[in-house]
């Protein structure tokens, strides 16, 4: 088993996994399907190409920093819409609100057996062939998601997110304890996310179950030995 880490960090994020035309959601942490995509922009695959074999890797999140939930509102169609046959169709104008998270901090882990894979998207994350988004493409990274010491050969999942080091900025505000998000088969939780093909946007469900871990150490923080 090895493990790839991801910082997802940024002003904005936005991870709907149930949006209509009208309401675009956002969840509380990053959704599978928008992990997977990033990773496929990483890798250059196109949206007619498959994922299974990233979709299949185990995923787990731990929360650094939770996110403010914000609205943005938005109307259109007042000058009309352009049609794809180039006539513009009048209607009424369309008012639509966009949630997204402000200010969040997410540690994202895969796992899997297929160590190749991982280590090809570690190498693409630091180079990658399309923009990197954070949900939205007018979220972008505010710092790399590429984490040197992101790729954990032979370490699991839950291993490698408990011991990282927390990724906040200010070692004063470091909580106790850390909000983990994983993969689980039984988890209570189900969440529509698990990317089948991106082509036509299809998702099955996916089980997942929540649990709290002590926070690791800030970077700017000592590794000390308990008494």
């Amino acid at each position: 088993m090895s493990t790839l880490l991801l910082r997802l960090s940024g002003p904005l994020q936005s991870w709907g996994v149930q949006s209509r035309f009208t309401v675009r959601d956002t969840g509380l942490e990053p959704s599978k399907s928008g992990v997977v995509g990033l990773l496929c922009a990483a890798l250059g695959r196109t949206r007619d190409e498959p994922v299974d074999d990233l979709a299949r890797m185990g995923m787990a999140v731990r929360v650094d920093q939770e996110g403010v939930v914000s609205r943005d509102y938005h109307t259109a169609g007042k000058e009309g819409f352009l049609r794809a046959s180039g006539a513009v169709e009048h209607k009424s104008v369309v008012v639509s609100s966009r949630y997204y998270l402000a200010d969040a901090r997410f540690l994202v882990g895969l796992a899997g057996e297929n160590h190749q894979l991982l280590a090809q998207a570690h190498a693409a994350l630091r180079d990658p062939h399309w923009p990197l988004y954070l949900g939205r493409k007018a979220f972008p990274p505010g710092e790399p998601v590429w984490l040197e010491d992101g790729f954990r050969p032979d370490q699991g999942l839950l291993d490698a997110l408990t011991t990282y080091l927390w990724l906040g900025t200010d070692p004063q505000r470091r909580p106790d304890k850390l909000r983990v998000v994983l993969d689980d088969a039984e988890g209570p939780e189900v969440r529509s996310d698990q990317p089948l093909s991106f082509a036509d946007r299809r998702f099955a469900p996916r089980r997942v179950h929540t649990m709290y871990v002590t926070a690791p150490p800030a970077k700017e923080e000592p590794c000390t030995s308990p008494d």
